[in-house]
């Protein structure tokens, strides 16, 4: 959510900001619902004002024996409560109107963010690893399947976009998942949570998922939605409270996650690339504004920990202004090579939200030795897609023989064993 004061003050600079991403000019608009709930505030405080000025005339006026003069201002009491239920509906109105206007607006980049439209526009910030040559290369999809990769029954219990893992892969697939949690939590410092899966509108609202992504979202029958991540459920955490205790605080869940993929009809339709349900280890921070510029680097550092730990190579991208997430004001991607398919692919973003989502949750902290409270800062990140970085590992580590060498990291987890091989 953006700042109101920030918009009167500063009509141009949030206009600017819109016009990094691609949007036209809104403050005009926005400054004339401000001033439209305002107006309706000011209406309704005044005539609260003179309720309250009135009753305690009446009052003194009966005592005075001036049964006429309070008999009036009675009669202008009965009035005002007439007719202030619909000054306060005018009020609820404005403000909701507002609200709503605000709500679908996008966090503004900052500075260091490049301009550009798309993901053609986005700069690579580092690389790491040499991508291997591999003779006879092949997709994952073609690796994995006598490994216990199962898209056809999937098909047929659930339909398309979901797989069954079963066997090698499938304990391949808890390694990983695995690993990432105890290097977060036992390097990295972050504290491991278990979090619902299902949330209410209040949670994806303030994590900025609604109400503009609904469609992105499955929704249960009784109200409630399945989160898309973790970051929705561990971000959330702070919602409405106001924190005394020392910042950052770092959360990581392994968690289940689940994206209706609207928009993406021949996308990625082969694979474990775009699937409806899927792991991920999320990786959310909790800070100051003073420290959230430090805290994305830790955080993306943290995750590109994992990959230089599994021997993947890959390339940090800063996201251009045109491709960053609806809450983020600057993202970097890690994008992994798939020898495959001969290319880098996105497994994971790491953004730093600044105090939108704080806004949105109404999450606030007290600095030291200061009477005011202000908004925290927050930044999620994948610490990474369970399911990308297993069709990394397929198609990096594939052997001519069909078998899979496992990334040493891995092996503690996979009861020792080097690689693996057909059901």
């Amino acid at each position: 959510m953006h700042d109101i004061r920030f918009i009167r003050e500063n009509p141009a600079a949030f206009d600017a900001g819109l016009a990094r991403r691609g949007l036209e000019p809104l403050s005009a608009t926005i400054l004339e619902a401000d001033a439209q709930a305002r107006s309706a505030q000011t209406s309704v405080d005044t005539m609260l004002a003179t309720r309250n000025a009135a009753s305690k005339q009446i009052g003194a006026l009966m005592g005075k024996g001036d049964k006429e003069g309070a008999a009036a201002l009675k009669a202008e009491v009965e009035a005002i409560k007439l007719d202030l239920p619909a000054r306060e509906e005018a009020k609820r109105a404005a403000d909701k109107a507002l609200a709503d206007m605000l709500a679908t607006i996008p966090n503004l980049p900052v500075e260091e963010v490049p301009q550009g439209a798309d993901e053609n526009d986005n700069a690579e910030v580092a690389r790491w690893g040499e991508p291997v040559e591999i003779a006879n290369v092949r997709e994952h999809f073609d690796i994995g399947a006598p490994l216990g990769l199962d898209f056809e029954s999937a098909q047929v219990v659930s339909g398309a976009r979901f797989a069954y893992l079963r066997g090698p892969i499938a304990r391949l697939n808890r390694a990983i998942g695995q690993f990432m949690l105890d290097t977060h939590t036992e390097i990295f410092g972050y504290q491991e949570v278990v979090p619902p899966v299902l949330v209410r509108d209040d949670a994806l609202y303030g994590t900025a998922q609604l109400p503009k992504f609904a469609e992105d979202l499955f929704a249960t029958t009784d109200g409630r939605w399945l989160i898309p991540t973790a970051e929705v459920s561990l971000t959330n955490l702070v919602r409405e409270q106001i924190l005394d205790g020392d910042l950052p605080l770092r959360f990581t869940a392994l968690t289940l996650c689940f994206r209706s993929e609207a928009g993406a009809a021949g996308k990625d339709t082969r694979g474990l690339i775009r699937q409806h349900q899927f792991d991920k280890c999320e990786l959310v921070s909790i800070t100051t504004p003073e420290q959230s510029n430090d805290e994305h680097e830790r955080m993306t550092g943290a995750a590109e920990h994992i990959l230089q730990s599994l021997g993947l190579p890959y390339r940090r991208m800063l996201l251009c202004s045109g491709d960053m997430g609806f809450s983020a004001r600057k993202t970097y991607d890690l994008e992994v090579w798939l020898p495959g398919q001969g290319k880098y692919r996105e497994i994971s973003s790491c953004s730093n939200c600044g105090d939108f989502q704080a806004r949105r949750m109404n999450a606030r902290y007290r600095p030291a030795g200061e009477k005011g409270t202000k908004f925290v800062h927050t930044l999620n990140g994948s610490g990474l897609a369970v399911g990308r970085t297993l069709v990394a590992i397929l198609e990096n580590y594939q052997n001519e023989d069909g078998s899979v060498t496992i990334p040493e990291a891995l092996r503690p987890y996979m009861g020792g064993l080097d690689r693996i091989s057909a059901l």
